[in-house]
């Protein structure tokens, strides 16, 4: 059995992870059993970072790795009919998301401050005291740096949302009038964009990234239909679901 190792639901969302909803997004679609761990645990991770599974001993991190582990163990029923063209777009959807509109999401998570509000409460608010001051601090002084590090977080509050308001714009464009990114059946690609669009339009914060999406009717009217066909699955999938 696969064990899903993921930070706990947060903001009414199976996760406040873009990253660790694609995964379990993708468990949903490919129809793999697997059970649920809740954890905010990240020393104890692999890597330092969530999601990774145990399959049966099998230890697995990164979600791009683990989707590439289980396509190799189990077959790929989602992808198996793409084309050469049909492959790169779905890699170029995926850096757009995973590598840049992914910063902007971090900083109106961590840094703005109704974000960080929000934030705060959702991920230590259950902490004693003083962990419940001095966890925050510390975790949002290293998303502060890691942003830096990558250089989103040397622009203004402007120029960054400037960025994610043109990937926003960018997804539109792609998905078009199709039911899914590359047709009219949803594959792994799907499983990424569903789940960084539901981290921006289901979440109850206003930025200029949801102000955005909401203007585009077929990507509000995409993550409606991804969530009323898989978010229910994955909520609940896991009947043996921990926590620590």
């Amino acid at each position: 059995m696969i064990t899903l190792n993921q930070f706990p639901p947060a903001f009414g969302l199976p996760n406040a992870s873009p990253f660790c909803m694609k995964l379990e997004l993708y468990l949903c679609m490919a129809q793999l059993p697997y059970c649920k761990r809740y954890t905010l645990a990240l020393p104890r991770a692999p890597k330092g970072k969530l999601p990774w599974i145990d399959d049966d001993g099998t230890v697995v991190a990164d979600s791009g790795l683990i989707v590439e582990y289980l396509e190799q163990k189990f077959g790929n029923p989602l992808d198996a009919g793409l084309t050469r063209l049909q492959r790169a777009q779905a890699l170029a959807i995926a850096r757009l998301l995973e590598e840049h509109l992914y910063w902007t999401v971090l900083y109106d998570r961590w840094i703005s401050m109704p974000g960080w509000k929000m934030t705060r409460e959702a991920f230590f608010g259950a902490l004693p005291w003083p962990l419940r001051v001095l966890v925050p601090w510390a975790a949002r002084r290293s998303v502060r740096a890691e942003l830096h590090g990558h250089g989103m977080g040397r622009h203004t509050p402007a120029q960054i949302h400037a960025f994610g308001v043109a990937d926003i714009d960018a997804l539109a464009a792609l998905l078009g009038e199709q039911t899914y990114f590359l047709g009219e059946r949803p594959t792994s690609i799907d499983a990424s964009a569903a789940a960084f669009l539901a981290n921006i339009l289901m979440v109850p914060l206003d930025t200029p990234l949801k102000a955005a999406a909401l203007g585009h009717a077929n990507l509000v009217a995409y993550c409606q239909r991804m969530a009323h066909q898989y978010f229910q699955a994955s909520s609940e999938a896991g009947s043996n679901n921990t926590t620590s």
